[in-house]
């Protein structure tokens, strides 16, 4: 018969325990460094809107409906379908988009902001995307639609 010696050598029940809750400590730690880590990068949202109608084949009326934030908006940038980006611009007394970046403060609600297209047949489901840009200098999408 073979006779087996049984090892017995391990380490100690303390030791065992100690390196557990060195463990535990350690996971703790780098789980909670990337959770606020994270936080830190995110900005608020902001309350504001804009909505989008087709107006014929050539036309598209956006309209700013403002919203909670909407004393802190300095322009909006208007993508069109075609890719083409156009900014507010205060002309005289009313707002109309340009195709230079113009900053324009206190745009007023319930402006309407008319895209004009001779070129394209706007008459399908085309895509438009509105952006404002406020006095934080941050920018946010506030309308992404088809029309």
């Amino acid at each position: 018969m073979l006779n087996f010696k049984k090892n017995e050598e391990a380490v100690s029940p303390v030791i065992g325990t100690i390196l557990m809750v060195a463990i535990t400590v350690i996971l703790a730690a780098v789980i909670a460094a990337f959770v606020f880590g994270m936080s830190g990068n995110m900005g608020t949202t902001k309350t504001v809107a804009a909505t989008a109608q087709q107006q014929g084949a050539d036309q598209i009326i956006i309209t700013y409906q403002g919203g909670a934030d909407a004393a802190s908006v300095q322009w909006l940038n208007v993508t069109a379908p075609n890719g083409t980006g156009y900014w507010t611009h205060k002309d005289e007394t009313k707002f109309v988009l340009t195709d230079t970046n113009e900053a324009t403060k206190n745009l007023s609600v319930g402006a309407a902001l008319v895209l004009n297209n001779a070129d394209d047949d706007w008459s399908g489901r085309d895509h438009v995307v509105v952006t404002a840009h406020f006095t934080d200098g941050a920018d946010q999408v506030i309308l992404d639609t088809y029309v």
